[in-house]
Formats: C-alpha cells, sequence, structure tokens
C-alpha cells in the first residue's frame, strides 16, 4: 500500500497504477535511485489535499542522496539556514536553495538586489527568521504549497529526461483529478513549458511561471518577489 496522508491516498494510488509496468517495478525493486521508495512521495504525506493551494513543481530531486527529501527545494544536508559567514555552507552548496532564500531576503526588504553577498546577509537580523531547513518546508506548508518534482527519483543526471518522460502519466492523471479544485500550478524553469504542452491540463490551471532560481537572476525578478512575499515564508512564528 501506498503510505500517503489519507486526503490524498485515492489519487495518488489512481496515479501511481498510470506508471509503465516495467517502471513500476523500477520503483519498488527501491535500488539504484534517490529518494528511496518509502520517501519519494513525501509530498503527499505531510500537506493535507483540503489544504493545498499551490503545486509548486522543480524538475528532479537534488543530485545527492542525502539532500533529495521527497520534497522540491528542500535539501536534507541541509540544517541551519544561517552562519557567522551569512548563509551555512550546506545552503551555499544548493544553489537554487541558495538563490531562493537570497530572494526572499530581498522580498522581505532585508537585503538589497544589488548587494546580496555574505556580508549584507551577515547584517540582517535572523532573531525574526527561520533557522532551519525544516521550519522554511512548514512555512511553504502552511500557505499551501506542495512541494513536488516534475520527476520524484534521480538516478544520473543523463537520465533526467527518462525519469521525467516515465513521471508523466503519473502527472496527467494527478492533475486530472485535481482540476476541479482551487489550485495554482507553480512552474520553474524551462522545463514548465514542456510540461505544458505535454499535459493538456495544465492549461485548466491558474500557473505562476518563472525562471528556475538555479539563476541568479531569480533573485531579481519582481514577478517572483511579488508572488512569494505575501506567503512570509522566512517569518518565525
Amino acid at each position: 500500500m501506498i503510505e500517503v496522508h489519507p486526503t490524498w491516498q485515492t489519487i495518488v494510488e489512481k496515479s501511481y497504477r498510470k506508471f509503465d509496468s516495467d517502471y513500476k517495478l523500477f520503483l519498488e525493486e527501491d535500488r539504484g535511485y534517490f529518494p528511496t521508495y518509502s520517501n519519494f512521495l513525501n509530498a503527499f504525506k505531510t500537506l493535507p489535499l483540503e489544504k493545498t493551494r499551490y503545486i509548486l513543481f522543480g524538475q528532479d530531486p537534488y543530485p545527492r542522496e542525502k539532500s533529495a527529501t521527497g520534497y522540491a527545494f528542500i535539501d536534507g544536508a541541509v540544517g541551519e539556514i544561517f552562519s557567522q559567514n551569512g548563509l551555512s555552507k550546506s545552503v551555499n552548496r544548493a544553489t537554487s536553495l541558495r538563490n531562493f532564500i537570497k530572494m526572499l531576503l530581498v522580498a522581505r526588504g532585508e537585503l538589497s538586489m544589488e548587494d546580496t553577498t555574505p556580508n549584507a546577509i551577515c547584517r540582517v537580523d535572523k532573531e525574526p527568521l527561520v533557522s532551519t531547513i525544516t521550519e522554511l518546508k512548514e512555512n511553504f506548508e502552511k500557505n499551501g504549497v506542495l512541494l513536488l518534482n516534475i520527476s520524484l527519483v534521480f538516478t544520473t543526471k543523463k537520465d533526467t529526461t527518462l525519469h521525467v518522460k516515465q513521471f508523466l502519466p503519473f502527472m496527467k492523471e494527478l492533475l486530472s483529478q485535481l482540476q476541479s479544485r482551487d489550485i495554482e500550478l507553480i512552474m520553474l524553469g524551462n522545463i514548465s513549458k514542456e510540461i505544458q504542452k505535454k499535459i493538456p491540463d495544465c492549461k485548466k490551471f491558474d500557473i505562476f511561471e518563472a525562471m528556475h532560481p538555479y539563476n541568479i537572476s531569480f533573485i531579481k525578478d519582481l514577478s517572483v518577489r511579488d508572488f512569494f512575499r505575501p506567503m512570509n515564508l522566512l517569518d518565525r512564528d
């Protein structure tokens, strides 16, 4: 039995049945990819369906086993977000996450677009901000953001296209079942345009599109800052 939040059970099981039989076997053998079989559907375990307002689509998991958590942009190798030198070493290693946090700091008014250097981040008052990657994930979910990737497993960068292709039937069925709900899609990067072509039901949703956070220009994108600012993702309770 697939283990997800009870509100997602029927939808995810029906979507799961759309996998090619050989690929389903590959997943169920639970080796040669990460996150593991018990973790690649994590995004559906902690955010109930009725509280889901957005689905954020990244591309695929981090290409490091410890980092891939089953949540888009939530790096398992990251504990603390900040350090005495600005951002922690583990955040700086995760380019997309690093740029995402810098964008949030600019959106919050803690940094200027002209200066997102470590020295500038050192001067930010961290007291009112979340300090760990877990708190950041929880803030995403408090805003109803399901942190999904287009492909939910990783083997090698060379195989990314293969996994995206194999996950398309799953994603098609998922979105087909969700189209009557008030959910907006957040699609980041070039992969979003390709997915919209291959999944016609995407057009039945409101879509926010932006460049992938891997690009440093993501930090300066006004539309991105305006979209995420109201979520207050860096605010500590």
